[in-house]
Parts: structure tokens; C-alpha cells; sequence
């Protein structure tokens, strides 16, 4: 019934999301705390190469994973695009196996919150360790919730030319307090001309985490060091459950 990370989301994501666009400074801040590395970098999530691009141009060496096959096309036109070359895989996180291992791996943009259970979330924090070299660092932005209300509608239009267009409603259908977990209907229509083209919908899990939940996660796969930040700000407790949420942890 439900397409995740389809075409019509895939232009959606590329109109709102493109190349190189900085949400909140975090470009910047993954730029600054992987400074330094000479090895390896796996960005678990890469989608259309939002933040990958920018850290092959600053000399890194990173490499990508996603589930969505869209997503990956369009980062692979990206790439050529920019005259880059790095590998793509195409993989779920909870059992991806990649040849090499890594100096840092990094779940930018609140990817992480997209792990349906708990038990779901410990398989990739497993995973993600154990593709992680001796003393190798995760990075992972979480968010909170929103306060979004049941029901609550939210439409947005995307032009893609003078034509053709992408009408996007977001829709809250549950919100579980125990479970931890929003649940959101996308609903994107492709027009053209006034005529209806193209139709998806998605169904949209989001999953929260308390700090501490958060940090004992990560303890428990047995990772060390674990730090926490706020709105991209090293070390800067976070004070509002509005701010983004970024750990950083080694191996």
C-alpha cells in the first residue's frame, strides 16, 4: 500500500533538500568533526548526496549507503555531474556487509529516527559497530517530537517547471507516547497542466529517544566516549527538545 523514498519523494527531496544546502549548519559540522581523518567514512543514509558531495570536495573520503534505489540514482548523477567518484552501496542498515571497515560513520539528518522498534535500532547500532575500525566514531543527529496533533494536515506545493508541479500533505494519523513514535501519511501528486499525472504515499514512522535512553543504547553495543550536542554546537548541552540532537561515540 505504501512506497517509501519513491520518484515523486525522491523530486520532492531533491527541490527542498539539493546538493550542498546546509540545514542548520550541519554540512559545516560534519565538516569540522571529521577533520583530520585520512581513512574511510561511511555515511549510513546517504540519499541523493546532500551532505556527501560537499565532504568528497573537501577532501574526505566517503563513501554512501541507502535502501531507496532513487535516492542512489540521483546521487550517482551528482557525482558525474561534479566530476566525483566514490562507492555507493545499496543496502538495508540492519544487514548491510561492506568490504572494509571505518574510520567514522554518520547518520546525519535524524536518518536514525527512522528505525521503526527498539530491537530494530540495536540491530544497527550493532551493525554500525561492528564496520567501525578499533577507536573509529559514529556520529548520529536525532530529533524529539514536534508536538504534531492527530489529524493535523500540513500541504505544500513544489513547482518543477511552469507545467508541472508536486503537491505534498503531510497528514498525523497517530502519535504513541509509550511506543515513542509518530506516525505520518505523505501523500504526493504529480500534476501537470491541472491534470493529475502521478500519485504516492508514504507512510511515515518517526521514533524518539530520550538522552539518556539514547546514551544506554549505545553503551550496550559497547560503545565508549559518548558525547552529546545541540544544534550542531560541540559539547553545548541541549536546553530545548525543539533543538536537534547530534551523539558522537567511539568503538
Amino acid at each position: 500500500m505504501f512506497k517509501n523514498y519513491g520518484p515523486l519523494a525522491t523530486e520532492v527531496y531533491e527541490l527542498t533538500k539539493p546538493v550542498g544546502s546546509s540545514l542548520n549548519g550541519d554540512i559545516d559540522y560534519y565538516s569540522q568533526r571529521l577533520a583530520g581523518i585520512s581513512g574511510k567514512i561511511l555515511e549510513a543514509g546517504v540519499g541523493t548526496g546532500r551532505m556527501l558531495l560537499p565532504l568528497l570536495e573537501e577532501g574526505l573520503t566517503v563513501e554512501g549507503l541507502d535502501q531507496s534505489a532513487e535516492m542512489l540514482a540521483y546521487c550517482y548523477q551528482h557525482l558525474e555531474s561534479h566530476q566525483l567518484s566514490t562507492p555507493l552501496y545499496k543496502a538495508n542498515l540492519e544487514n548491510f556487509d561492506l568490504p572494509a571497515d571505518y574510520e567514522a560513520i554518520i547518520m546525519p539528518t535524524a536518518t536514525f529516527c527512522l528505525l521503526e522498534t527498539e530491537a530494530l535500532a540495536i540491530k544497527v547500532l550493532q551493525n554500525l559497530y561492528h564496520h567501525l575500525l578499533p577507536k573509529g566514531r559514529l556520529i548520529i543527529d536525532l530529533d524529539l517530537p514536534f508536538y504534531p496533533e492527530v489529524g493535523e494536515v500540513i500541504t505544500s506545493t513544489h513547482a518543477l517547471s511552469e507545467t508541472v508541479g508536486i503537491t505534498l500533505e503531510r497528514k498525523t494519523v497517530a502519535i504513541d507516547w509509550l511506543a515513542q513514535h509518530t506516525i505520518t501519511h505523505l501523500k504526493y501528486e504529480k500534476w501537470q497542466d491541472g491534470q493529475l499525472i502521478g500519485t504516492e504515499l508514504q507512510q511515515l514512522l518517526l521514533r524518539w529517544y530520550g538522552l539518556t535512553e539514547f546514551r544506554l543504547l549505545l553503551e550496550q553495543v559497547g560503545f565508549k566516549d559518548v558525547s552529546v550536542s545541540a544544534d550542531y554546537d560541540y559539547l553545548v548541552a541541549p536546553v530545548d527538545s525543539n533543538q536537534t540532537i547530534t551523539f558522537e561515540a567511539h568503538k
